[in-house]
């Protein structure tokens, strides 16, 4: 059964496929494939989401965890601004069009942030998980999910779903499902069947109630 929790780790599964794609191309613009551009340029929106993600940690899940495991959160806190850093460098870059500090800094940014999401699923939401009541689990998720602008919901829609498998969009929905008035869900399950397209069978197979 899907816990608030999941919902995190699904995203933090979205980041690492999104960064990935993202330093291999700017590794193909490097050789001089140029096509490449504009999946580099998706660092944009990625930036966004992951600073939205951040705030959101920093907002409700670092203070919950540091109830239980003080302390816990200042090195996590200490990588954000790393990451942020390092994002402010690749702006830069592709702003001047280096593509050779370009393709250096996502494969920097790939590498901390991969350490950094595997940290936290490993011991910072492991200890939440393990040492925090469910219920305030579910709070916790609740606000950090505040930090997204209600008004690019969709487009934040539009970027996961594709980015998920089936277990974490199954996961996904039923968090949403279970948390969400229904008339709004009725409208994000149609941002979701839009988002996953010929998958949306696979999808209702897991969650019958969708049809």
């Amino acid at each position: 059964m899907a816990e608030p929790l999941d919902a995190v780790l699904a995203i933090h599964n979205a980041f690492r496929l999104d960064m990935t794609r993202i330093d291999k191309a700017a590794l193909d613009l490097a050789r001089n494939k140029t096509e490449q551009i504009t999946t580099v340029q998706r660092y944009r929106f990625l930036n966004e989401i992951l600073l939205w993600h951040a705030q959101g940690e920093e907002l409700a899940i670092f203070p919950a965890v540091d109830t239980v495991a003080p302390l816990i959160s200042e090195p996590y806190e200490r990588d954000h601004r790393g990451l942020d850093s390092l994002f402010d460098i690749l702006s830069a870059a592709v702003s001047k069009n280096d593509i050779i500090v370009t393709s250096r800094t996502t494969a920097a940014l790939k590498f901390h942030l991969d350490i950094h999401l595997e940290k936290e699923d490993r011991h910072l939401y492991r200890i939440m998980r393990e040492r925090v009541p469910l219920p305030e689990q579910g709070k916790a998720v609740g606000l950090m999910s505040s930090t997204v602008p209600q008004n690019r919901f969709p487009e934040v829609v539009a970027w996961l779903y594709p980015l998920l498998d089936l277990n974490d969009r199954e996961n996904m929905t039923l968090i949403w499902q279970s948390v969400m008035p229904g008339p709004v869900f009725d409208n994000v399950k149609l941002l979701i069947k839009k988002a996953v397209g010929n998958d949306w069978i696979d999808l209702t197979q897991r969650i019958p109630s969708l049809t």
